[in-house]
């Protein structure tokens, strides 16, 4: 067996062991918009549904009002721009979206990337050498991880929303003589619907003269009182040192990622940061959308109003009906079944009754930790609620999940 059949022969020996642990992630394919109910193809042919696990919180990502605004960027526009920004793919659209999130975020400046994850993976190498210290939420997003590891700072990784090891992390940098320290967190935690405790970090960060960033992907546009993100929920609005975040969430929803700070440190990143430097520029029709978005989050809470509204129905609902769900107010619910297996068999009974779920098990969330993860929609009647809680009784129970 030449070296080149035995690598291959080794790729699925892998594959055959994830799926015969239960753990091989499948693709459903949808053949509609993005939006409360969608078309979905199955093994007997296409069916309507309801969508439960959208990262659509604010229900723009079929939006009348975002798609004509993309078209017009598109139209006036082009469709994309064949190049980076420095070199002639800076267009007004950008620097427009910049100066807009900059005002919305509460910071001086922004710098956009073609991808949330290029914004995480692009932040840490440029500002922090190997005389600093990043200190981490051991439950950071992938992209926070493996940007800190692009850099050649000292790492320090705290138990999860632990406050009190956050400082024994700084204590420990400090003392070991770290020249800048920067404490990173989500804002939110995508598996667990986790608020970071943004206002403990900042006074932490103040005791040990460190700076304070966080990943805002699953709150901009509707956490806090006006959806500014989650340091306006925790208090500490213009009070955060770096914020990246995406516009492929409650902002619309199609792609996109930015980073906002003060403007010396977005000015480095436009001189320094990999991803920023060699991919090509985020497509007209997308920033033309996203500030449609930002025109109607900042004109409106309604739909940042029904959102949580029907966030506090379904936790209280669902927990009715017997469910173990992870506590908090987001939108973000995780049912936990903690068996990888069941875990999947429940996501599909579920689409056999007409509710589109996925099951999260190893290696997206620690073993032991299988959970159906449900997110809320503004876009979401009251009758598509009850259709929900109404089928995860009726599976629950048919598969032991519940009693």
């Amino acid at each position: 067996m030449t070296e080149a059949s035995s690598f291959y022969s080794h790729i699925r020996n892998e594959l055959k062991s994830i799926e015969a642990s239960g753990l091989l992630k499948k693709e459903r394919i949808i053949t509609s918009a993005q939006q409360a109910q969608i078309k979905v193809q199955t093994i007997n042919g296409p069916q309507t549904v309801l969508n439960f696990c959208a990262n659509n919180y604010l229900g723009l990502s079929a939006h009348p009002e975002v798609v004509k605004a993309a078209q017009e960027a598109l139209s006036t526009h082009g469709f994309g721009l064949s190049s980076v920004r420095f070199i002639c793919g800076t267009q007004d659209l950008h620097k427009t979206l910049e100066a807009r999130l900059s005002q919305f975020l509460g910071t001086e400046d922004t710098i956009l990337y073609a991808a949330a994850f290029d914004a995480n993976g692009g932040l840490f190498e440029p500002l922090m050498g190997e005389m600093d210290a990043i200190v981490s939420d051991e439950f950071n997003h992938a992209s926070i991880i493996d940007g800190i590891r692009l850099s050649k700072a000292k790492r320090y990784r705290y138990r999860h929303n632990d406050m009190a090891d956050a400082r024994r992390c700084c204590e420990e940098a400090r003392r070991h003589g770290a020249r800048f320290i920067l404490v990173f967190t989500d804002g939110v935690f995508s598996m667990d619907g986790t608020i970071a405790q943004l206002d403990v970090l900042r006074k932490i960060c103040d005791e040990f003269d460190a700076l304070l960033g966080i990943d805002e992907c699953h709150a901009t546009g509707f956490m806090g009182d006006t959806g500014r993100g989650t340091h306006e929920f925790r208090g500490v609005l213009g009070k955060i040192d770096l914020i990246t975040g995406t516009l492929g969430k409650a902002m619309g929803g199609a792609s996109g990622g930015f980073t906002s700070g003060r403007s010396e440190v977005i000015q480095l990143l436009r001189q320094r940061s990999r991803p920023y430097l060699f991919s090509n520029t985020l497509a007209p029709s997308i920033v033309g959308a996203s500030l449609k978005v930002l025109d109607m989050i900042q004109t409106s809470t309604d739909l940042r109003n029904r959102l949580m509204a029907n966030t506090r129905f379904f936790r209280q609902a669902i927990q009715a009906q017997g469910f173990e769900i992870k506590p908090g107010e987001h939108p973000i619910i995780p049912i936990m079944v903690y068996d990888a297996v069941k875990t999947q068999a429940l996501a599909s009974r579920l689409l056999e009754l007409g509710i589109y779920v996925i099951g999260f098990f190893f290696p997206v969330v620690p073993q032991g930790q299988a959970r159906i993860r449900v997110q809320m929609s503004a876009a979401h009647s009251q009758a598509d609620l009850e259709k929900a809680i109404a089928a995860f009784g009726q599976a629950g129970r048919e598969l032991g999940v519940i009693s």
